[in-house]
């Protein structure tokens, strides 16, 4: 098997349109919350957000082929274009466009397009529609527009697993480098759902906080939870091959060095009991890594701030890690980002990367009193410098997917 490396990241965040504003953000304990403005809360159980904030899509793209695109998947074009710029690679030059290849994840696709298409129907009939309505919506549109915008010609794949749709696209690219069908992946999430159907479905299931306050709302692992944040934006990777990456000297953040994706088999919304699910994700994932569970530094938990999976969640580290579980430095970047849903796992995984890359991890924030069946290290409040060789990103999501990604440093 070929070993795969990351040689570009590049994100689109509510801390951040950037990677150094968002990890600098990141890095204080500053959210990415605020009030929800996107439209009218009324009537609406939630009132903050994790919203992007003064992103400008003109600054990569020409303003008529923006309009043929869902905010989604103008973020991970962005996004995208920042993680090759980052990575230095330039198609043609340093691969074949046939060898570079694109897989992205997202939950809801064109759900804000979808919502303003039907309004436009209903009020002025099937005449009134935009002629780029239907591609607008449909979820492969972001790793489409990805691939025509940077040129790469290779292997195109979209995975829908609610939360967990960028780790495991995250992955399969991971397996697409080894398998040999390409040497080049771009790789992540992207997702634009706070909308009023977005925020009204989980309102509607009780699974999103009620708190006003921006500064408090998220609270991962906290007694005094009281439920997820929806958030938005886009992660992107560079996957390369390591012999790729050795010859054309780009600089390395770190090699993927295990992956695993299975399915609980349970309910569609809440984990298997003592996240059986989530067990077995992390115990594949380190088998196939070569590593042992002594060796993972740090791990990036799911961490929504709602009950059940927290608590979950945490069972599963216990079970998986044993005796290690208590050493384990644990936190969930969630308290700043809110939950990116479809683009949360490859944010989270940037972040893992750049823990390992700068000795650093990141705090759970507003972690003040915390839920006595969460009981690890979450590294509340601040920022904690730690040598990090190796880290595990969990990422869960409805319908019972679990995934597990280690990377390690190189």
């Amino acid at each position: 098997m070929r070993r795969v490396v990351i040689t570009g990241i590049g994100a689109v965040t509510p801390l951040g349109n950037s990677i150094e504003a968002t990890w600098r953000s990141a890095l204080e304990g500053k959210t990415g919350i605020g009030p929800l403005l996107k439209f009218d809360s009324s009537g609406f159980t939630a009132k903050t957000a994790a919203e992007v904030k003064d992103f400008r899509m003109e600054d990569y793209m020409l303003v008529n082929k923006r309009h043929r695109m869902d905010r989604f998947a103008q973020y991970a074009v962005a996004a995208s274009i920042m993680a090759v710029r980052d990575s230095g690679v330039i198609a043609g030059k340093h691969a074949e466009p046939e060898r570079i290849g694109v897989y992205f994840g997202t939950a809801a696709g064109g759900l804000e397009s979808f919502e303003e298409t039907y309004k436009c129907m209903n009020q002025n009939g099937i005449q009134g529609l935009y002629p780029f309505a239907a591609t607008m919506v449909i979820s492969n549109m972001a790793a489409s527009q990805v691939s025509i915008a940077i040129g790469a010609r290779g292997y195109n794949n979209t995975s829908v697993l609610s939360c967990a749709s960028s780790s495991n696209a995250i992955g399969e690219a991971f397996r697409v480098i080894q398998r040999g069908e390409a040497d080049i992946m771009i790789a992540g999430g992207s997702e634009a759902s706070i909308t009023p159907i977005g925020i009204g479905a989980f309102c509607a299931m009780g699974a999103i906080s009620s708190n006003p306050d921006p500064a408090t709302s998220c609270r991962p692992f906290d007694k005094d939870r009281d439920g997820l944040v929806m958030g938005e934006g886009s992660g992107v990777l560079v996957l390369e091959t390591l012999e790729s990456a050795l010859k054309r000297e780009a600089k390395i953040y770190g090699e993927i060095a295990g992956y695993s994706t299975v399915s609980d088999a349970y309910h569609i919304t809440s984990p298997s009991p003592g996240g059986e699910g989530c067990v077995r994700a992390m115990e594949l994932a380190l088998a196939g890594s070569g590593l042992h569970k002594k060796d993972i530094d740090y791990i990036n938990a799911h961490g929504t701030s709602t009950r059940y999976n927290d608590i979950a969640e945490t069972q599963a580290i216990k079970t998986c890690f044993q005796e290690f579980a208590h050493k384990i430095p644990i936190s969930s970047t969630k308290s700043m980002t809110g939950h990116m849903m479809g683009a949360a796992g490859a944010v989270e995984a940037i972040f893992t990367l750049l823990t390992i890359k700068n000795s650093t991890i990141l705090p759970t924030i507003n972690l003040v009193t915390p839920d006595p069946e969460c009981d690890l290290d979450y590294v509340p409040a601040a920022a904690r410098k730690a040598p990090v060789k190796a880290a595990l990103s969990n990422a869960l999501g409805f319908g019972g997917h679990n995934t597990a990604l280690i990377f390690k440093a190189y």
